[in-house]
C-alpha cells in the first residue's frame, strides 16, 4: 500500500485532500461546505468560480464520501500508473468540470439548487480505466460475479442516461453520465491509440 501511494502522487493528494476536506466540512461550525458547494445561480453570476473544482472535495455525508473514495481507490491509482501523472490530473479534473457543465446551464436560474461530491470525476476515472484495460472485470458490492469492463461501461452509461431523465432521488446521475463520457473522450485525446488498443484487446 505504501508503494501505491508513493508511486502515484496526484491520486494520493486527491484521495487524502478529499477525505480531510470532506470531514472538516461535516463539522457543525464549518464554513467549507457553504464555500465550496456548487451553486449554478451564483457561479454564472461570477460568484465563487473556484467551486467548479472545489465542489468535488466535499460530500453530503459519510456514506457519500466512503462510496466515492472506495471507488476512487480501486481505479485511480491504477489509472495514474498507466496514464502518467499529468494525464491522470487532466482526466480527473477535466471529468470533474465537464460533468457539471450541463447542470450549471440547466440550473443557472434556480437559486435553490446546490450540488457537491466527486462522483463526476470518479465516473471519468472508471471509464478511463476501462479504456486502458478492457479485458478486466469489475466487481460490484454484494455481487460476486465480475462484469467484463466494456459491458459494465455500456450499462453504466445507459443507466446514468436513463436515471438522469427520470431524476431518481437526489443523486446527480447527469454528472455521472457526463463525467463518464468526459473520461472516455479525454483518454482518447491524450492517448489516441488507446481506442485502437481497446478494440484489439477485446477481439
Amino acid at each position: 500500500m505504501q508503494n501505491l501511494f508513493q508511486g502515484n502522487p496526484v491520486a494520493s493528494l486527491i484521495f487524502f485532500a478529499t477525505i480531510i476536506i470532506s470531514l472538516l466540512g461535516f463539522q457543525r461550525d464549518s464554513i467549507l461546505r457553504d464555500k465550496f458547494i456548487l451553486h449554478p445561480w451564483g457561479l454564472t453570476r461570477g460568484q465563487r468560480i473556484y467551486s467548479i473544482v472545489m465542489h468535488g472535495f466535499i460530500h453530503a455525508d459519510y456514506m457519500h464520501l466512503a462510496f466515492n473514495m472506495i471507488t476512487f481507490y480501486f481505479f485511480a491509482f491504477y489509472l495514474e500508473a498507466r496514464a502518467g501523472h499529468l494525464n491522470f490530473a487532466v482526466i480527473y479534473f477535466g471529468s470533474l468540470i465537464i460533468s457539471v457543465l450541463s447542470t450549471i446551464y440547466k440550473h443557472k436560474n434556480d437559486f435553490d439548487y446546490r450540488s457537491l461530491g466527486a462522483s463526476g470525476a470518479v465516473s471519468g476515472v472508471i471509464l478511463s480505466a476501462v479504456i486502458y484495460e478492457p479485458a478486466s472485470r469489475i466487481y460490484l458490492f454484494f455481487f460476486p460475479v465480475g462484469i467484463p469492463s466494456p459491458i459494465f461501461a455500456l450499462l453504466y452509461i445507459a443507466y446514468s442516461y436513463y436515471a438522469s431523465k427520470k431524476r431518481y432521488g437526489n443523486i446527480a446521475h447527469e454528472a455521472h453520465l457526463w463525467g463518464a463520457i468526459a473520461g472516455i473522450a479525454l483518454t482518447v485525446l491524450l492517448y489516441p491509440t488507446s481506442i485502437v488498443e481497446f478494440f484489439y484487446k477485446i477481439f
